[in-house]
């Protein structure tokens, strides 16, 4: 072995510039999962699931859990519990704040996801699956497979469920653009502020590598009262109620067993950093066999209920009538035990050999059974097991469908005919002959608002989509519903008049308001540019009935940067919140630039700073501005900056840190340079309508 082999990987590779300049602006995220990576790029999946014999796939499903391989032998002779586990993992990390994480994509095959400690041994419930997805092929994503394994395994135990959607789509390499904390090792929890519940924003997890909170208690601080916060923010943040909360782990605890039969240090490194003769497999264990009775997983040992392969009510009857004493398993991580248990309440021990075990609980679990609303929603399950069956059913195909986006989104399955506010249900809309739009162009244009009032509008109702979780959109109007339509971000007064013009010609014309509002917009663009730009419509009108207004108000945009918008001074810098949010309206850095420079050459500014010309207009004219060198630039305040006239001194225009940036950084002033070419003004304009239409139809699923 040479000296050169021992070296970390990162010395092989160089220093890189990230190295170099830490805090520059990264834009590879608007640059991830594209066509370069997909071997499926000429594959449409949406097609070809729809080919899928779901019921063979179930039914290989089936076979599998029941069938034990030495390598990995199954617990109780069931593969159900790990499935379970794996799935409720693959879309346990969703979280409200940004719609980001779920089971969408198929991440949990890639870093970090795999390697997390929360996940660990994960990797083999993967490996178990893969004859089947090399039997399907093409026909069955893996992230359609990781989530309906677990539902089969529910459905094949006794358990209630509302069926699986698919659809979800394989992405080929790790997800760039999540922040899953700033901690520097596994387990970490530096996220927080002077309380437990000043978490750290986008986060929803209490550590680094958990999925939901540590089991053992706050920082392994077996406290049920203090668990019981964690759980109710933490879920909270997964977009769960109280109520949906308790189902989830009330059902999801009746199955399976935690595995802790030995010291941590017996167990090998993760996949990421597993040898290459493990291929791929992690947490490989020195202890005994290292599988069965002496797997070695999250350090909780012992199983939840007297039958872990069986749906029934004995996780909220043991739980409840029974005392529990704190103690510790092997591994040495606190677990609770029943005082006294009855014999026949007992498990079996997982390798079939007869022998009994008793059960435990987690202090999240304990927290379930102290905190006093918790324990009102477990006693009510209690007396009607069939309200908690429904109540299970429905919390877990929340969870499995979050990052799904609306039912229009569901292109096959089993799932229930039901309808859900968490769905953002939306009207089916009509489609507008070229007559209709023409009509309503005309009606917008002389209705007195100005051409900055329509464009803002537009882009107001449209820039609140999220790719994430393909929540937002013009489709359904809904800014002019709460909580959208008081948002300071919105000119509520504005935005108050200009709804009131659209929504009369929407009657006039039996039209929505969704398509008045993105036609108004265009009708603007073209005023200001003379080009003709084109509409789709066919959108629908939302109800504020049909609108999940606590849901909705994570979506607000605190920091718009391509309207010049920033409430406060926030931890990240104003360009950085306007890359996310690009990144979530899915678009690329040239269509990010020109719709930066679009919209300010049309005087699209929340603040007035940012806008260098005299007459509003659609052209090139912004970038010339922003490259002229007569003038140097000094900064004033956290995010303002006067440009002096190099030979006077004198103030000719204002800017901001999202206006700078075009010019700062080197990769934004190589596309500021090439649009403020003389020779393409023509291109420029031409690629800002296309980015317009690509964010005006970001939610528009059904032109897939």
């Amino acid at each position: 072995m040479s000296k050169r082999d021992n070296l970390p990987k990162t010395a092989r590779m160089g220093t890189q510039n990230r190295d170099w300049w830490p805090n520059q602006l990264d834009l590879d995220i608007l640059r991830q999962h594209d066509t370069k990576s997909n071997p499926q790029k000429d594959i449409n999946y949406r097609e070809l699931v729809k080919t899928l014999d779901l019921e063979a796939v179930k039914s290989d499903l089936r076979k599998v859990m029941r069938e034990s391989q030495d390598w990995w032998p199954a617990d109780y002779g069931h593969y159900g519990p790990l499935f379970i586990r794996m799935t409720w993992h693959a879309a346990g990390t969703y979280r409200i704040m940004d719609g980001r994480g779920g089971g969408g994509t198929g991440a949990q095959r890639f870093a970090p996801l795999n390697s997390w400690p929360d996940n660990a041994n994960l990797d083999k419930a993967r490996r178990l699956l893969w004859p089947i997805k090399q039997k399907y092929g093409n026909k069955l994503s893996w992230a359609d497979l990781l989530i309906l394994a677990g539902n089969v395994a529910i459905e094949d135990m006794g358990g209630p469920t509302h069926g699986v959607a698919l659809g979800r789509e394989d992405i080929w390499h790790p997800e760039k653009d999540i922040y899953w904390g700033a901690e520097k090792e596994w387990l970490g929890d530096k996220r927080y502020g002077e309380t437990r519940q000043d978490l750290e924003n986008p986060l929803a997890a209490v550590q680094m590598g958990l999925i939901y909170v540590n089991p053992e208690g706050p920082g392994g601080n077996p406290d049920p009262a203090l668990s019981a916060q964690d759980v109710r923010e933490t879920f909270g943040r997964m977009g769960m109620t109280d109520e949906e909360t308790f189902a989830l782990i009330a059902g999801g605890h009746t199955f399976g067993k935690g595995h802790g039969n030995a010291p941590p240090d017996a167990v090998g490194p993760d996949p990421e950093s597993a040898p290459l003769e493990n291929q791929g497999l992690g947490w490989i264990s020195s202890h005994g066999s290292g599988k069965g009775v002496d797997t070695i997983t999250s350090g909780i040992e012992g199983p939840w209920t007297t039958n872990p392969i069986k749906w029934d009510m004995s996780y909220l009857h043991l739980l409840f009538n029974y005392e529990w004493e704190l103690t510790k398993s092997p591994a040495g991580a606190w677990i609770w035990q029943p005082v006294d248990i009855d014999e026949k309440h007992m498990a079996p021990e997982v390798d079939g050999s007869g022998k009994k075990v008793t059960l435990m609980m987690t202090t999240g679990d304990m927290a379930l059974k102290v905190d006093p609303i918790y324990r009102e929603i477990g006693e009510r399950f209690m007396k009607n097991p069939e309200e908690f069956a429904e109540a299970f059913a429905r919390a877990w195909f929340k969870l499995l469908h979050r990052d799904m986006g609306p039912k229009s989104n569901y292109v096959a399955g089993d799932y229930k005919d039901a309808e859900y506010i968490w769905q953002d249900p939306i009207p089916e809309g009509r489609q507008l002959s070229d007559e209709e739009v023409s009509k309503i162009k005309e009606l917008v244009s002389n209705s007195g608002l100005t051409p900055q009032e329509m464009i803002e509008t537009a882009w107001a109702s449209a820039v609140t989509f999220r790719g994430s979780d393909k929540r937002g959109g013009a489709n359904g109007a809904r800014i002019r519903l709460a909580p959208q339509k008081d948002w300071p971000v919105n000119k509520p007064e504005q935005l108050a008049k200009v709804l009131d013009v659209y929504t009369k010609i929407a009657e006039e014309t039996n039209s929505s308001i969704a398509d008045v509002i993105v036609i108004g917009g265009a009708a603007g663009i073209e005023k200001l540019s003379g080009i003709s730009v084109e509409v789709t419509t066919g959108r629908g009108d939302a109800t504020q009935e049909q609108t999940d207004v606590d849901s909705f108000a994570y979506l607000e945009l605190r920091a718009d940067g391509f309207r010049n918008y920033c409430e406060k001074e926030f931890a990240v810098t104003p360009e950085e919140i306007m890359l996310d949010k690009a990144q979530l309206l899915g678009l690329t850095p040239p269509e990010m630039t020109v719709l930066v420079g679009g919209l300010r050459a049309m005087h699209i500014s929340a603040t007035g700073e940012g806008i260098w010309s005299e007459e509003a207009r659609l052209d090139n004219s912004w970038f010339k501005t922003l490259l002229d060198m007569s003038v140097e630039w000094e900064k004033t305040g956290y995010n303002s900056y006067v440009a002096k006239d190099r030979k006077t001194g004198e103030v000719v225009r204002t800017g901001t840190r999202v206006d700078l940036v075009f010019g700062a950084n080197s990769e934004l002033r190589a596309l500021a340079e090439f649009y403020a070419q003389e020779d393409n003004n023509e291109r420029f304009v031409s690629d800002f309508i296309a980015a317009w239409n690509k964010v005006m139809n970001a939610d528009r699923f059904d032109l897939l």
